[in-house]
């Protein structure tokens, strides 16, 4: 690894532990009503928003009313999306008269960008108008995240509330997590992005002639306020069907590492945010070192692992290089990336969109070599909690958490605990379900996904690398990620339709099994430490953790990706490509 690579990944990470902390003090202001910088300026927003819709801010609901409220929030939401694309023809901004969205193609969609998986089986720039890609497509950036954020939150009032049966209120916490926190950094960074060379208009496209003759579509658009959305939200749904690789998504190696750094950012800070809530900022420190070490190793992996030029291919280059004169050595796997980013910024981005649940890309996920292929899909299938979605992350790395002190209490025959609070059977019955449940669907739907010929005939590739291809997908889907393959052709009734009950399941029913969690916490009376509770805010407890996460991941797994990319891996030095 040379050392422009090192440089890169290091400060981008050395960024990431500066940032985290600071990030988390505000998101715990933000989420417990006290004042910010930005208050004052917004507080009269907050306000007339509460009068308009008839919430009353001091009234905190039990688990089943507020994920009542979630649920009928974001379904209508998911509904009104639908329709819009069904009906965008007669709306206006929609300078290229697209027609309507085909009927399971706009189910797919309204349901990926509902559940904050922003998975795309279709062509932005020829399938979406602007209305739709502003009203709809960003709009539902901003709720689905924010979303995310409420049930983190609600999560951490249950771990941290004594015998109480209320959470707080889903509204007010939506509002604050979109008006104080979702909005102010977007808005900075799209302006920051526009400055970079990202289009911002409503212009129809341009045809223009290029100097080898002949002419090209240069499409337009409002992409830099979808671009600061989709990666400060990890949503990931691109303007443009190359998303971050795309000059007008993603210019420059600068614009690159600011998008990185949105893709992560708020993830990481609602980590140290629960340290705050629970009054011990070590308890938010030490969630953060476990998943902070498994995203550096798994970059590492990634990075190493695209230096290597494929074995197909070595020896060819090795002769093309002789022939030429030159005396250079094996540069890796450009294939499917940009030269302005080249391997050191394209290997980072893959390890971080599959860590964060974001899915934006900015390379190609299909052309890189099978271990790295391996490792963004085991980011996925982790339950993308390195750092995982906008709230999505976190209440998923609590349950890791929990499964922790449950595994040490078996070895010292002790009932587990975590921050004083008791984990019953009941709690751990909901704790293992919304795990286990995003593995399940994987796993079931690749395994019939193999059997169904028509099905199969969307997969480009034969082999492992076809069986990668459909694996990736539904871990994607049910992981609510949102990258791909892009060899696979996803736009057919059967995988739209399964991909979407995938995405919807792996969203909503985790998110009740972990309200009603809370609900069950918040309701425990708090237990004094003593000699044998195991501490939760120090380095054996993230030790622990990396453990539990890493082994989980490869019980479940393994089986499936030594047929898919590692069977892939040993089969090229044979000389057998895919």
């Amino acid at each position: 690894m040379n050392w422009k690579i090192i440089a890169e990944i290091g400060s981008f990470f050395a960024l990431i532990y500066l940032i985290a902390r600071p990030m988390g003090a505000y998101l715990f202001n933000v989420f417990t009503g006290r004042r910010t910088l930005i208050s004052a300026l917004l507080g009269g927003l907050e306000r007339i928003l509460y009068r308009l819709s008839g919430v009353r801010p001091d009234h905190d609901q039990p688990w089943f009313e507020y994920a009542l409220s979630l649920l009928a929030f974001n379904l209508i939401g998911m509904g009104f999306l639908f329709i819009m694309m069904l009906v965008q023809r007669y709306l206006p901004f929609n300078p290229q008269n697209y027609g309507p969205v085909e009927i399971t193609l706009a189910l797919n969609t309204a349901a990926s960008f509902a559940t904050n998986t922003n998975w795309q089986a279709y062509v932005p720039e020829t399938t979406m108008s602007y209305f739709t890609q502003m009203a709809g497509l960003a709009v539902q950036n901003f709720l689905s995240a924010a979303t995310g954020m409420c049930v983190a939150v609600a999560l951490i009032r249950g771990f941290v509330r004594r015998e109480s049966r209320t959470v707080g209120n889903f509204w007010v916490d939506l509002v604050r997590g979109t008006i104080y926190i979702l909005l102010p950094i977007a808005l900075v960074g799209a302006v920051f992005l526009i400055g970079q060379g990202i289009p911002q208009n409503f212009r129809a496209y341009q045809k223009v002639s290029p100097l080898e003759g002949g002419s090209q579509v240069i499409p337009q658009g409002p992409v830099a306020s979808q671009e600061a959305i989709k990666t400060l939200g990890t949503n990931g749904g691109g303007f443009f069907n190359a998303n971050s690789s795309h000059p007008y998504e993603n210019p420059t190696p600068l614009s690159n590492m600011i998008e990185m750094l949105f893709i992560i950012v708020l993830a990481a800070g609602l980590i140290f945010a629960f340290g705050y809530f629970a009054g011990d900022v070590k308890q938010g420190r030490a969630l953060f070192n476990a998943v902070f070490a498994v995203m550096f190793l798994s970059t590492l992996f990634a990075s190493f692992s695209e230096l290597k030029v494929n074995p197909l291919l070595k020896k060819e280059f090795r002769n093309e290089l002789r022939l030429g004169g030159g005396t250079g050595s094996v540069i890796g796997n450009l294939e499917g990336k940009e030269t302005r980013f080249g391997i050191g910024q394209s290997a980072l981005f893959s390890a971080l969109t599959t860590s964060t649940s974001c899915g934006a890309v900015n390379n190609m996920h299909d052309s890189n070599l099978p271990l790295t292929g391996l490792i963004e899909m085991f980011n996925m299938q982790l339950g993308e909690i390195i750092f995982g979605g906008v709230g999505s992350g976190l209440y998923t790395l609590l349950l890791f958490g929990i499964l922790t002190v449950f595994v040490a209490g078996l070895m010292v025959g002790r009932t587990p605990e975590y921050l004083g609070k008791k984990i019953g059977p009941r709690d751990m019955q909901l704790t293992v379900a919304a795990v286990l449940l995003p593995s399940a669907l994987i796993l079931i739907f690749s395994a019939l996904v193999v059997f169904l010929p028509r099905a199969l005939e969307s997969v480009s590739n034969p082999g492992p690398h076809g069986f990668g291809q459909l694996l990736y997908a539904y871990t994607s889907a049910s992981q609510n990620n949102g990258s791909a393959f892009a060899g696979l052709n996803a736009n057919t009734p059967f995988w739209n339709l399964t991909l979407a009950f995938c995405m919807l399941l792996g969203r909503f029913i985790p998110i009740v099994l972990v309200l009603k969690l809370a609900g069950n916490l918040g309701q425990k009376k708090t237990t004094p430490a003593s000699l044998g509770t195991l501490p939760t805010n120090d380095l054996l407890f993230s030790f622990m953790m990396i453990m539990i996460i890493i082994v989980i991941g490869g019980l479940t797994f393994f089986p499936a990706l030594a047929i898919g990319p590692l069977a892939e891996h040993l089969l090229i030095f044979k000389g057998i490509g895919f």
